[in-house]
């Protein structure tokens, strides 16, 4: 029995499992949510190529530091050619956490295009080990470093001097196999 002098107590509002539901499904909406965004950041990331050009820039201004950097393309697979401020040019081979720094020097090296436009194979003459196919993103970027290649081909043939004797010196010497200027790629 109660005492007549208590108030009545008061009823207590049911939790339903209702709002239990929502909480859980707002949770997991969430974590959709951020799987979808981070695997969206991902795929672009896989686009625009794995392989950070900078640590490239780095490592090749230590191998040869006076030479300028013009400009560089990498291929699909981390490997990059290197355009340089005096016409030459100058490769990289990607060894996973470092590179095998190489300057081509002209007329060193043959090109032969792939089937797929976006690629060539190269046979560097001073570099065996550096052979191989270099497939690039584009199409545009394989075929300015083809045209890189032949002009640096061509410094060695085309370019005479004023006496009427073709221009080279001390290119040419190294083309010729002379070791005043030794590789620094092997």
């Amino acid at each position: 029995m109660q005492p007549k002098n208590l108030p009545p107590k008061p009823s207590m509002p049911r939790r339903s499992g209702l709002s239990a539901l929502i909480i859980w499904i707002t949770i997991v909406a969430l974590i959709l949510i951020l799987v979808f965004y981070i695997r969206r950041i991902a795929r672009r990331n896989d686009e625009q190529g794995r392989y950070d050009l900078g640590t490239a820039i780095l490592e090749f201004g230590r191998a040869f530091p006076e030479e300028a950097i013009r400009s560089l393309h990498g291929t699909k697979d981390g490997d990059v050619f290197v355009r340089l401020h005096n016409d030459k040019t100058g490769f990289m081979r990607n060894r996973r956490n470092h590179y095998a720094c190489h300057l081509i020097q002209p007329g060193r090296v043959r090109i032969v295009p792939l089937a797929n436009a976006k690629g060539f194979v190269a046979e560097f003459l001073d570099a065996p080990t550096l052979n191989g196919e270099f497939v690039f993103v584009k199409e545009s970027e394989a075929a300015e470093v083809s045209l890189w290649l032949l002009d640096n081909y061509v410094s060695v043939t085309g370019k005479i001097s004023d006496d009427g004797q073709p221009d080279g010196g001390r290119e040419m010497a190294a083309a010729d196999g002379d070791a005043s200027t030794p590789d620094r790629a092997n």
